[in-house]
């Protein structure tokens, strides 16, 4: 901060004041007039830093407001005054001169406070530029440690809150996982069932198959037997007849083959074909039997392929699901990790904070021993430490920090 303004009059000094920042003005003010405006610096602080919100373009480093924007932190504070009025004021003591559109601060506080703008340009600022420099340095240092700890500590919240997140989905996604390879395993053991089930039927109804063409076989066999005994027979009642009719065979052949015919006929055919009309119903049946068991031997075959393909892809989904799981199981495993990691960034971050805070012991023990000297720009030093009360805001209140916007504001 500087000890004099550039100037070759009053005049020139008091345009070079309003060039300084919004912060400069007060301090230069408050250093001159200590003694009559102290209780008013917290009033100081607080114009500063509504200005500074209105100066859209310049912010901290703005020195001066268009006449619309002075217009407004006016009415936001209540004063009386127009911008007007101030004009014309300080034309008539001859702050200002000639058209000016812009206000800077310190134009305001002279009407405010009906200051004298010529003590006020050639006021000391104190003889102990060193000190406050050094407290100036402190406080940034201070501000930079809080600035680092808030960083880490917001990272740290960030991360917290997104590994927790990310460990709640993980291990919901795990649950979920295990249970669907509970599931497909169990389907897969069930369609292992079904499939086994499905080659013994298959394999009973092949040996039904296989009896039942056996019996057919046979039946068929034995039907063959009893058409050859019918066909011999009447083949041999065709032939004897034959001969007994034939009038170039011999009368005593004839005769006799006669007799032979007669006896043939004798013989009672009727159990011959009783027993073919069976045998030939029961080959009938077994036809038709052994057909139904074909085809439940093909239904059961059908039945075991399909089974055997449902076993399969249950096997293959109980391995999909398996994969999922042990991929989620990692995805928890990565998570908790993470969530670990979020904690040590926490503990980084309150070890930020407690370097900073240390700091500001460091700090407000220099500010103490530099207000006990003589020569204090008291301004300037009231300023450094309203900035170094405004930081704390950031510590814990356990650590002698408090929360903004609470009545624990310095004075």
């Amino acid at each position: 901060m500087a000890q004099k303004l550039s100037g070759a009059n009053d005049h020139e000094k008091l345009k070079d004041l309003a060039t300084k920042t919004y912060k400069a003005q007060a301090v230069w003010f408050l250093n001159s007039f200590w003694d009559q405006h102290q209780g008013e610096a917290e009033r100081l602080w607080n114009w500063v830093h509504k200005l500074q919100t209105l100066d859209i373009q310049k912010g901290k480093d703005g020195n001066e407001v268009d006449e619309l924007k002075a217009h407004v932190l006016l009415e936001f504070f209540k004063e009386t005054m127009t911008v007007r009025e101030m004009r014309d004021n300080l034309k008539e003591t001859g702050a200002i001169t000639g058209v000016v559109k812009m206000v800077p601060l310190i134009h305001l506080l002279i009407y405010r406070y009906r200051s004298d703008w010529h003590y006020l340009v050639n006021a000391p600022q104190g003889s102990n530029q060193k000190e406050i420099e050094e407290a100036q340095r402190l406080l940034e240092a201070v501000l930079a440690a809080f600035a680092e700890a808030e960083s880490k500590a917001k990272a740290s919240r960030a991360a917290l809150k997104e590994a927790e997140a990310r460990e709640a989905e993980a291990k919901a996604a795990e649950a979920k996982a295990k249970q669907a390879e509970a599931d497909a395993k169990a389907a897969a053991a069930a369609a292992k069932s079904r499939e086994d089930e499905a080659k013994k039927s298959e394999q009973t109804a092949r040996e039904r198959e296989a009896e039942l063409k056996a019996a057919q076989e046979e039946l068929t066999a034995a039907l063959n037997e009893l058409k050859t005994q019918e066909d011999a027979y009447n083949n041999r009642t065709n032939e004897l007849r034959r001969v007994s009719e034939d009038e170039s065979v011999g009368l005593v052949t004839r005769n006799k083959t006669k007799n032979e015919l007669a006896q043939h006929l004798a013989q009672d055919p009727l159990p011959l074909r009783k027993a073919k009309i069976t045998q030939e119903a029961a080959v009938k049946k077994a036809d038709k039997a052994s057909q139904v068991a074909e085809a439940a031997r093909q239904s059961a075959e059908q039945n075991r392929v399909a089974a055997e393909k449902a076993r399969q892809a249950a096997d293959a989904a109980a391995r999909e699901a398996e994969k999922q799981a042990r991929d989620a199981s990692n995805a928890r495993q990565a998570a908790e990790k993470a969530r670990e990691a979020s904690a040590r960034a926490k503990e980084a971050a309150d070890a930020a904070m407690e370097a900073a805070r240390v700091k500001v012991d460091e700090a407000e023990a220099y500010l103490a021993e530099v207000k006990s000297r003589p020569g204090n720009a008291y301004g300037a030093l009231w300023w450094i430490e309203r900035e170094l009360h405004e930081a704390k805001a950031f510590m814990p209140e356990r650590k002698g920090g408090y929360k903004k916007g609470s009545t624990d504001t310095k004075a």
